[in-house]
């Protein structure tokens, strides 16, 4: 079994998204310190060529807090989503892919609230999932990490794949350096890093921004052309 652990991202970008893909489980790994700055709770997309951050507003977010502690400001929530929305439809409202997928997204940002950022940004993933008719397993689990929550670093991750009995543990190119081969060779565990193709598509523009949010990408390319996107990386 392969196995992908990561804190939970907000509409992240599509690396990220193809490490869930060639997972055969992921993890949402939650019960580590939250970052302030980090990619839990905000994402970018790009409003007249110039990156642009969203960000979900937090109730007294802290990096002493872990992920799952941290909860969502309900009342500038509303107002987020509101200003998030008309921002999303006067950006792309020409991109190829709007009429399929806006609607899609509208309908997400009216669910009913929810007060953890752990759990909206999972949200996120399973929808962007559920939108391209691909099932993947996505799991809490919340036995694995209290069991495992003494080690820290590379020890923890070792451990969650020998109580999960993965063969193979994948992470995205930028953990490198946090994680040997050897030391997980020698628990009979293949680590492998993943790195995306080069990605380039049509963003009505001349320039092409990388590592945008999902949703620029979902705006711009109909489902069957992101699923093939989806298989364009390298485990190294």
């Amino acid at each position: 079994m392969t196995l992908g652990i990561m804190q939970p991202y907000f509409f992240p970008y599509f690396g990220y998204i193809q490490l869930i893909y060639a997972a055969d489980t992921f993890i949402i790994y939650d019960d580590v310190n939250f970052i302030k700055g980090g990619w839990i709770n905000r994402n970018r997309i790009v409003i007249n060529g110039v990156p642009h951050f969203f960000t979900v507003p937090l109730e007294q977010s802290s990096s002493f807090k872990k992920i799952s502690d941290i909860e969502i400001n309900e009342d500038k929530y509303d107002r987020f989503k509101t200003k998030f929305l008309k921002t999303i439809r006067q950006t792309y409202i020409k991109a190829n892919n709007f009429g399929d997928f806006y609607p899609k997204l509208e309908e997400f940002f009216n669910r009913p609230f929810v007060s953890s950022i752990s759990e909206l940004s999972t949200e996120t993933l399973t929808f962007v999932f559920d939108y391209l008719g691909k099932k993947v397993n996505i799991i809490y689990n919340k036995d694995i990490l209290k069991q495992t929550a003494h080690l820290g670093g590379e020890e923890r991750i070792l451990d969650i794949c020998r109580k999960l009995n993965a063969s193979k543990y994948i992470n995205l190119s930028g953990g490198v350096d946090l994680y040997n081969k050897t030391t997980f060779d020698s628990h009979g565990i293949e680590l492998k890093f993943l790195s995306m193709d080069e990605l380039k598509y049509s963003q009505g523009s001349n320039s092409f921004l990388p590592n945008l949010s999902i949703i620029d990408i979902l705006m711009h390319n109909d489902k069957l052309s992101v699923i093939e996107y989806l298989k364009n990386y390298s485990l190294s």
